[in-house]
């Protein structure tokens, strides 16, 4: 059995590493669900760069990805870490427990639910999720930010439903 390690960094990474994204609540919590779901220690001493630079995925990594593939167990890894994260977010600001639910074909179709009590504050459908990533972390944080607040938005309109 190998273990697999993350790809060493190459000289011109996507992420800078003084980008004030990565000291964002949002980026600390990327890295420290990363982190999380890794049984093996690989990601302990990776900088928070480093850890997160599988997410960026520029024009040119979008390029050699093709269009049609299944998702190794690495992409669904991330994927799941993304929506944690989110989750973890939306009980920090609302101290009720969310609940992330990922379900995923083998051809990389599927659906992510994030739930609070019996109120479903995120559905999204997924589709080609071999080629999950963001043009920028920038972009990756809007994104997550976009979906923490319509999630909390619900959370607050439907308050009764959330606490069940």
């Amino acid at each position: 059995m190998t273990i697999e390690t993350p790809e060493a960094p190459t000289a011109a990474t996507a992420i800078d590493p003084n980008d004030p994204v990565l000291g964002t609540e949002f980026a600390i919590e990327m890295v420290r669900q990363v982190r999380a779901i890794d049984p093996y220690g690989t990601y302990d001493d990776l900088s928070a760069t480093e850890v997160l630079e599988p997410y960026v995925l520029t024009k040119e990594k979008k390029r050699e990805i093709p269009i049609i593939g299944d998702p190794d167990e690495i992409v669904v890894a991330r994927i799941q870490a993304f929506y944690n994260a989110i989750a973890v977010l939306i009980e920090k600001e609302c101290r009720l427990r969310a609940v992330p639910l990922l379900h995923l074909t083998h051809e990389g179709f599927g659906r992510v639910l994030i739930t609070v009590g019996r109120l479903v504050v995120l559905d999204r459908s997924l589709r080609d999720v071999h080629r999950f990533g963001f043009p920028s972390l920038s972009k990756m944080k809007d994104e997550g930010d976009k979906l923490l607040s319509v999630a909390l938005e619900l959370i607050g309109e439907h308050s009764r439903v959330a606490g069940l």
